[in-house]
């Protein structure tokens, strides 16, 4: 956990009174973060660590009224910083340590200059408060991300860069914080948020929802969704299940929430302990979204989820969600991962065996595009998503665990799941973890099958 700096009082007394200890020299935060996919997101600088949003919103106006408390760690002597936050949205005030900051905004990020230097490893607060009328961006592959607008409400996801459509923050990845949410709609809706429900209050035909998300979490997989949903609560099976599903939604929604444990027991015996406090799901009407995402604790659906599905994004609380990639290139080590505990679960129902599931990727013929884009780095945001990160991730997985037998490669597994729990790690990481653990030199297999283009040979 990170947690905030502070000078102990005998420290502070050992400070020179000095005008050169009160008031260093600071350099600006860079403006990105410097993933190659995406170069703007993300900020240098500083570490968020908690991020307080206190959201006012209105579905028949589509009017968000916000406030973001951000607590963060200097990286470096600061003279100014950046966070990422669409200028559709505008920024009516920010203070940084309670004091009045000045700031402009253009395109995605704005930028904050403090009135006093921040000081190289020493924690700092700052304060947003915002208004406006969010909306979605489009990303590079064509779909929508952030703030979706539906005929109740809102429909949040936010992979790979939908965060800056409703608050500001650092919103890379590997900027992992805590979250709290205070959310206000007219009482005929329901906002659902990542972590507990912690307190539910109506006054004047408005309800305020509260959620507390305390193990970290990257920015992409924060959601607040807002509709007419039926909100459930309670305990199945050891674990707090936490359901929201809206009425219109199209399949069979019985039994939604008590679906969650079986598999969760399934995959806590092959990865090791759940990695959250609570679990459940998030059921929308949203057929014009077409994708489902792992939202931590919660995923989102735009309708009700099938098996392969549902153990899919489970899958994905501990691989993507617990343990994030570093770079977007390594989403392979999501979805991947993901599509190979598809073929698990499918394995243990009795629906389809994973060497069954492996036959079929398998049998694409040689000269099918799907065998000329590198697992590892599909090429650029538009491929983030395409067959290759998830199937031949998944095959990548089959394989080596075919060449280092069941116990060791479940073993991988685990140490994986546990060794970079709420942290970050990227595919040479993975590579050096299955090396370490097995004691066999993978490195053609990985070659062949994460960095080439071209089908592999069994």
């Amino acid at each position: 956990m990170k947690r905030l700096l502070a000078l102990t009082a005998a420290a502070f007394l050992t400070l020179p009174l000095t005008p050169a200890a009160a008031s260093p020299a600071g350099t600006p935060g860079a403006p990105g973060a410097g993933d190659p996919y995406f170069p703007d997101q993300g900020n240098g600088g500083y570490d968020a660590l908690h991020y307080d949003l206190t959201l006012d919103y209105d579905p028949s106006s589509g009017r968000l009224s916000g406030r973001a408390a951000i607590s963060a760690r200097a990286t470096q002597a600061l003279s100014r910083f950046n966070l990422d936050l669409v200028d559709t949205l505008s920024v009516r005030s920010v203070t940084v340590d309670g004091r009045p900051a000045t700031y402009t905004q253009s395109g995605s990020e704005l930028v904050v200059t403090p009135a006093r230097t921040l000081r190289d490893r020493r924690g700092f607060s700052v304060v947003v408060r915002y208004d406006g009328n969010p909306s979605h961006v489009i990303d590079p592959d064509g779909s929508k991300d952030g703030w979706i607008k539906t005929n109740d409400g809102v429909f949040n996801a936010n992979e790979p860069q939908g965060a800056i459509t409703w608050y500001p923050g650092n919103h890379h990845m590997t900027d992992k914080a805590t979250y709290r949410y205070t959310v206000t709609v007219p009482s005929s809706r329901v906002a659902v948020a990542n972590g507990d429900l912690v307190r539910q209050a109506t006054k004047g035909g408005r309800t305020t929802y509260v959620w507390n998300s305390r193990e970290p979490m990257a920015s992409y997989l924060a959601t607040v969704s807002i509709g007419t949903f039926g909100l459930t609560d309670r305990r199945i099976g050891g674990y707090r299940v936490t359901t929201a599903v809206d009425p219109q939604a199209t399949g069979d929604a019985t039994g939604f929430a008590e679906r969650h444990p079986p598999a969760l027991d399934f995959f806590s015996e092959l990865f090791g302990r759940y990695p959250y406090s609570s679990t459940g799901g998030i059921v929308d009407h949203a057929p014009e979204v077409g994708y489902a995402l792992e939202t931590q604790t919660r995923p989102i659906y735009p309708r009700v989820p099938g098996e392969s599905l549902l153990a899919h994004e489970l899958a994905h609380q501990w691989f993507g969600n617990s343990v994030t990639p570093t770079l977007w290139r390594d989403i392979w080590l999501n979805e991947g991962f993901a599509t190979y505990s598809e073929w698990l679960w499918s394995d243990k129902l009795g629906t389809q065996t994973v060497q069954a599931a492996f036959d079929e990727a398998y049998a694409r013929p040689a000269e099918d595009e799907f065998w000329q884009t590198p697992t590892a780095d599909p090429g650029g945001p538009e491929n983030l998503f395409h067959a290759p990160v998830y199937d031949r991730g998944a095959m990548t997985l089959h394989v080596l665990r075919r060449a280092v037998g069941d116990d060791t490669f479940f073993a991988i597994l685990r140490a994986w799941a546990g060794r970079y729990r709420y942290g970050n790690a990227d595919t040479a990481a993975f590579v050096a973890l299955s090396e370490r653990v097995s004691g066999k030199d993978l490195g053609g297999l990985f070659d062949a099958w994460l960095f080439k283009p071209g089908k592999p040979s069994l």
